[in-house]
Parts: structure tokens; C-alpha cells; sequence
């Protein structure tokens, strides 16, 4: 028998809590895959970055393409997914995500460094869909004060698959490319090596499209409240999601938050490999990143427990006041000290997304779709952040670029200690 789960202004249509918490349990396989897909750039920006000779900030171009996709795609999406409901969104997002990684197949061929750029771009676009989907739908999937907590449990399963990611990069991508044939030119040898982790990749997206297109899943529904002119819809006197402080300064957050993680994880690699900090070769450091994600992972499943007792903002405030901190410890040393200090970052970086997010979209009722594309939008700073960080590696040294990620968690402490009560 059907049952009903007010949440707000949104209503959950399901079979009851069992239906409800099988919904959960199968968004987390969504959750670790594109996790795992966007950490294997921080394995192909150092790879790609020696088979075309990039300078930094042209090895970040994989970013920006990556992340862009976020601002592009974002607004539609969310329109796409509000007229086809979340479940068909999630299955557009992998279809369209499967395809990007077939796209690796004749890019690698080609050896055609903007051919790459192309896949990276309609691979972010697949994945943009299912973001803009499925976070929503884990807040909605239960009440508002637990939201937090909800969508921390289910990032921590991100967070997973950016763990296993690096193992599986340095296995299949660096140590094989270390030992590539001579047959062929240098530059198609190293690029061929991609081909089949994304083979792989493009099959399991594609399975899990028609998993998800099989599935019953709870139908949520957007109460809508139409003016009296008959036309804009209200709620709490607002008609649009960017009426809300809290979602634009949520916003700003995401931005910073998603450039400075995917700054760090992006020159990982080549900081590792620094002769002042580890002096580590390229497939051996690339296995180091697994405790900057790793990290993650773990950190989401305590704040997930922490936020059930202490205000998502406080947490949010404490954990980028650590992560600030750990950045300007390896900065400003060298060796061991500012190795670890740098992948002890993915610890407090954990709660940071899924917080935002979940704080931002408070109280949006039937502009939650509309605020979740303008976060996802947000995303982008994953493309700016880390090639204006590029910028600063090529100009004044790599260890110094870092403080461009400290300027950003000193936003996301002011807007977990107060922006995102505003």
C-alpha cells in the first residue's frame, strides 16, 4: 500500500519506508561512480600532461573542460529533470555519461589532445544530470533536519569510489604507460593506455542506465503555490530560488569549495613528486591520493553521525577552519610534514559539499529543482579555480599556488558560521 512522506514542500509517493530506503541505498552506486570518474582526472592530468608536454596551466585545461561542462549544462538540466521527474533524469545522465567514455576510444587513437578535451566535456555533461538528480532527491528523501546527515552518508560512497580511483588510475593508466610499446609513436603509445579503463567505465554506466530505468523508486512531488496573477510560483513570497540569500551565498560556496578540492587533487601528483617534499615517481604518488579521498570518505561518515546532534554550520565552519589551516602547514613546510599535512585536507574537506548543498537548499519548496541546478552550476569552480591555480604554479612555484585553496575555506567559514543562516 502507498504511503506518503511530507518533506517540506516536497511530498515522497513511495511503498512505504522499505521502498524509501531502497531508493537510498541505490542512488549510493551513483554516487561512487562519479566519484570514481571524476578522480581519474587527477591521474589523467599528470599522464596527459607528460604525453603532450602541457605546461600546468594547459593540464588544467582538463579541469576547466571537466567542470565547465557544470556551467553549461547545469540550468538545463535541472529543467530536464523537472519535466521528466528524477529517476528518467538519472538514467539521461548515464546514458550521456557512457557515450563520453566511448569517446576516449578514438581520442586515444588519434592521440589528439583536444579530442580528450571533447569526451572530458560530454562525459561531465552525463554526470552534471545525474548531480543535478540525485542530490536533490537524497534531501528530499526524508525530513529537513536530518538532510544534512542524509546527504553526507551518501557522499561518503563518493567519497569511496575517489578512493578506489587513484589505485585503479596507477594501475591501469600510469605503470601501464611507464611500459609502452615502441611501435608506436611515443605520444599515441602513452594515450592508448586510456582506452580500456574508460571501455570499462562506458559498459557500467550504460549497465547501471538500464538498472535504474527497471527501478521502482519513490516519486517525488513539488507542491507548487501560483500567484493570484495566475502565473510566477510562490513560496514564503519568493518566486525564484535566487530571491534566497542563503542559496546565492550557498552558491559562492560550492563555487570554492569544488575549485579548492579539485585544485588540491589535481596537483597532487606533481607535488608529491616535488625533490623539497617526497621526490615520489609518478605511479607511486598517484597511490598517495587515496588518502586524500580516502579521507573524505571517512570524514563523511563521521560528520554524518556528528550532525545528527551538532548544527550542520558549525561543522562546516570547524572543519574549513582545519582544512585552512593543514593547507598553510604545507605551504610553508617541506618533507613529510607538508606531504601529510596536505592529504590530511581530504578529511575536513569531507562534510563540505554535501553540507552546502543541503543547507542551500533549505526551505526552497518548489524552487528546489531551480536551486539545484544554480548549485550544480556552481560547480564550475572546479574548472576556474584549478587553472587560475595553474597559473600561479607556472609563475611563482606550485607549493605557493596553494594559497589560492586557503582563500577559499575562509568563505566556507563564513558561510557555515553565518552566510548560510542569512
Amino acid at each position: 500500500m502507498a504511503s506518503t512522506i511530507s518533506t517540506g514542500a516536497n511530498t515522497v509517493s513511495s511503498g512505504g519506508n522499505g521502498s524509501y530506503r531502497f531508493a537510498l541505498v541505490s542512488l549510493t552506486s551513483l554516487f561512487f561512480m562519479w566519484g570514481f570518474i571524476t578522480c581519474l582526472n587527477d591521474i589523467l592530468i599528470p599522464h596527459l600532461k607528460a604525453v603532450f608536454s602541457l605546461s600546468y596551466a594547459e593540464a588544467m585545461l582538463i579541469q576547466f573542460c571537466f567542470f565547465g561542462a557544470y556551467f553549461l549544462v547545469s540550468l538545463p538540466a535541472g529543467k530536464l529533470v523537472k519535466k521528466l521527474g528524477y529517476q528518467k533524469g538519472i538514467v539521461t545522465g548515464l546514458v550521456i555519461a557512457s557515450i563520453g567514455c566511448l569517446l576516449f576510444y578514438p581520442a586515444a587513437a588519434l592521440a589528439v589532445y583536444g579530442l580528450f578535451l571533447g569526451a572530458l566535456f560530454v562525459l561531465a555533461s552525463g554526470i552534471t544530470i545525474l548531480q543535478v538528480a540525485a542530490n536533490p532527491y537524497v534531501n528530499a528523501l526524508g525530513s529537513s533536519e536530518t538532510a544534512s546527515s542524509r546527504l553526507n552518508l551518501t557522499q561518503a560512497f563518493n567519497a569511496l569510489g575517489t578512493t578506489v580511483a587513484p589505485f585503479f588510475g596507477a594501475v591501469l593508466i600510469l605503470s601501464v604507460a611507464s611500459g609502452a610499446t615502441a611501435e608506436l609513436s611515443h605520444a599515441q603509445a602513452e594515450a592508448e593506455v586510456v582506452k580500456l579503463p574508460y571501455l570499462l567505465l562506458a559498459g557500467m554506466l550504460a549497465l547501471l542506465a538500464a538498472i535504474f530505468a527497471k527501478l521502482s523508486l519513490p516519486t517525488i512531488t513539488e507542491h507548487a503555490e501560483p500567484t493570484e496573477a495566475g502565473g510566477a510560483v510562490t513560496h514564503n513570497g519568493k518566486t525564484s530560488a535566487m530571491q534566497s540569500l542563503h542559496l546565492v551565498l550557498g552558491a559562492v560556496g560550492i563555487f570554492v569549495y569544488v575549485g579548492a578540492e579539485v585544485a588540491i587533487g589535481s596537483f597532487l601528483v606533481n607535488f608529491l613528486g616535488e625533490a623539497h617534499i617526497a621526490g615520489l615517481p609518478e605511479a607511486e604518488a598517484a597511490n598517495y591520493i587515496a588518502y586524500y579521498w580516502g579521507g573524505a570518505m571517512v570524514g563523511r561518515f563521521i560528520g554524518s553521525a556528528v550532525m545528527q546532534k551538532v548544527p550542520a554550520g558549525t561543522v562546516l565552519a570547524f572543519n574549513a577552519t582545519m582544512a585552512a589551516l593543514l593547507v598553510l602547514i604545507a605551504i610553508n613546510t617541506d618533507g613529510m610534514v607538508a606531504m601529510w599535512s596536505i592529504l590530511a585536507v581530504g578529511l575536513f574537506n569531507s562534510i563540505m559539499f554535501p553540507t552546502i548543498f543541503s543547507l542551500a537548499l533549505r526551505d526552497l519548496g518548489p524552487h528546489t529543482s531551480q536551486g539545484s541546478g544554480i548549485l550544480c552550476l556552481a560547480i564550475v569552480g572546479g574548472a576556474i579555480l584549478p587553472l587560475i591555480q595553474g597559473l600561479f604554479a607556472d609563475s611563482i612555484g606550485l607549493q605557493m599556488s596553494f594559497m589560492l585553496p586557503v582563500v577559499c575555506y575562509g568563505f566556507i567559514l563564513f558561510y557555515g558560521a553565518k552566510g548560510s543562516k542569512m
